[in-house]
């Protein structure tokens, strides 16, 4: 990464404004994944340790009108943070104004001041998400530098990421260089065999995953309810389960091109309602009835993924394979992600999102190499795209060699 990370900073003393992504599943006030926030403490903590003063913001969920200001409040993540941390973080509950500048200035050496939920601009005009320039300015002016470790917004140009880094002196937090490293280098060059495992609702969402994997990846496995749509391109019946009928010439000149790499369900676990506790059978897709819906992957499939998992070195996983809400159709997600946990010479990565949920609640989140905390941003770096929030960030000073490098000498 050639982009300067925290140590590249003089931060004893000074005020430094912290992105962070602490955009965590709150249901009636209680946090139920604390991921995102234990990501964030290494960078937290060395900031305290060198004595800076540290101002945290972050989005929480959307704001569009009055009603979701009070549950999208971010107070109940400060005392989340405060009980990791063991120390204490002064909520503010705005986002800017004098009672935010004066919590600020009146800040000591390694204390933590958290302001409240930068998406509360987006209530007059979007502000926050359409990077009004005034009040990334404005943000800008709370602090001395900015530390960018939200990786799941890195895919967006808003005022408190890119805003925020073309105005001050900036660089990546460790969580937003640890998944630079794990995603950007695995995609770039990983160790073969290198087999990625796509699910979700969506071809369209995947399109340019799938493109940019083909040219990389020794293996496609395909689950969830975008495989309906390839089968139902290759002429299978498919019920009533999910499919993006306009992109089935897609989902066919993508298959014309991937040169066998890409493997496809053999059998799918079917319902007639869409519901937790509905009937389902297992069928393979010549005998799926016409008023019968796909909901998860099947025994035969779960062993052919796999056996193409046998002996891959680097495995990418992005993406449920059914419904894994509902207990009789999350038996295909439970599977994949326990045959990855249990791969031992292997780089495991989940691309955030729903399968770094199911990873996370199935107890395995110490047995990848690493689970993201960013779905869009995810897709996107594995899409092969540029980030906003990473490309407007200050470059790492290069050395005397003339290149951006790991020598041990003082810049």
């Amino acid at each position: 990464m050639n982009k300067k990370a925290l140590e590249d900073l003089n931060v004893k003393g000074k005020k430094v404004l912290v992105r962070v992504d602490f955009n965590v599943p709150i249901i009636d006030g209680v946090i139920t994944d604390d991921n995102r926030i234990v990501q964030a403490l290494p960078t937290i903590k060395y900031l305290i340790d060198e004595e800076a003063k540290v101002i945290l913001f972050s989005h929480l969920g959307r704001i569009k009108k009055e009603e979701d200001l009070a549950k999208n409040s971010l107070d109940v993540v400060a005392k989340r943070l405060e009980e990791l941390l063991g120390q204490k973080v002064n909520f503010v509950p705005y986002t800017r104004g004098i009672e935010l500048e004066n919590a600020i200035n009146e800040m000591k050496n390694s204390e933590v001041v958290m302001f409240q939920n930068t998406r509360y601009e987006d209530l007059d005009g979007k502000k926050e998400s359409k990077n009004d320039p005034e009040l990334g300015k404005y943000w800008a002016s709370l602090g001395d530098m900015f530390v960018n470790d939200a990786f799941g917004t890195a895919h967006r140009s808003h005022a408190s990421n890119v805003g925020i880094a073309s105005n001050l002196e900036s660089a990546a937090g460790y969580l937003m260089e640890k998944e630079l490293k794990y995603i950007g280098d695995t995609v770039a060059n990983p160790q073969k065999p290198f087999v990625a495992i796509l699910g979700g609702a969506k071809v369209s969402d995947k399109i340019g995953v799938i493109e940019n994997l083909l040219k990389k990846a020794d293996k496609i496995l395909i689950g969830g309810g975008m495989a309906y749509t390839f089968m139902k391109a290759l002429g299978y019946n498919i019920g009533t389960s999910i499919c993006e009928e306009d992109k089935l010439d897609l989902a066919n000149s993508i298959l014309e091109n991937a040169n066998g790499k890409i493997v496809l369900p053999v059998d799918v676990v079917v319902t007639k309602e869409f519901k937790e506790d509905a009937e389902y059978r297992v069928a393979t897709y010549k005998n799926l009835k016409e008023d019968e819906m796909g909901l998860d992957i099947g025994p035969k499939t779960i062993k052919l993924f796999k056996k193409e998992l046998k002996g891959a070195k680097t495995v990418v996983w992005n993406g449920p394979m059914g419904v894994f809400e509902f207990t009789n159709f999350a038996k295909g997600t439970e599977a994949i992600c326990e045959a990855l946990a249990n791969m031992k010479d292997a780089r495991t990565i989940i691309g955030g999102g729903d399968s770094a949920a199911a990873a996370i609640q199935m107890g395995y989140r110490e047995k990848f190499t690493h689970i993201s905390t960013g779905g869009g941003a995810s897709l996107e770096f594995l899409e092969g795209k540029e980030l906003p929030g990473v490309v407007s960030l200050d470059d790492a000073l290069e050395c005397d060699c003339g290149e951006d490098c790991d020598h041990d000498h003082d810049h």
